[in-house]
């Protein structure tokens, strides 16, 4: 079997969407966040409830995310987004070998631990 030089080897390329996809699954395993309820359908078109929704921008291997998510009521708000902000970032890093050099958390939702029994 023959050696190849490393730097003939190619390159990989990490898309966008890939870095996306990893920072909403961390996002979602860290305890006190929540899948936020499902928009109305209109004709039949809609998407199921979801959890965090991530915004990847940036260049070479820094990236900046923007992060919205939902959390449960009464989740400590501060202590949740600094264990959402340290499991993304970790695992952003460790997957991709992307730096994430910012990332910017919005809560847009507390919801209850469970749903309401009156509709």
């Amino acid at each position: 079997m023959s050696t190849i030089d490393p730097g003939e080897r190619g390159t990989l390329e990490i898309a966008h969407g890939v870095v996306r996809k990893v920072a909403e699954r961390a996002a979602a395993t860290v305890p006190g966040t929540a899948k936020a309820p499902a928009p109305p359908r209109i004709a039949g078109l809609g998407r199921g409830g979801n959890g965090a929704a991530v915004r990847v921008s940036g260049a070479g291997n820094d990236v900046d995310l923007a992060l919205d998510l939902a959390l449960h009521y009464p989740a400590p708000v501060r202590d949740v987004v600094d264990d959402v902000r340290s499991k993304v970032t970790g695992e952003v890093e460790r997957i991709t070998s992307y730096r994430v050099r910012a990332l910017d958390v919005t809560v847009s939702a507390l919801l209850p631990q469970s749903p309401s029994r009156v509709r």
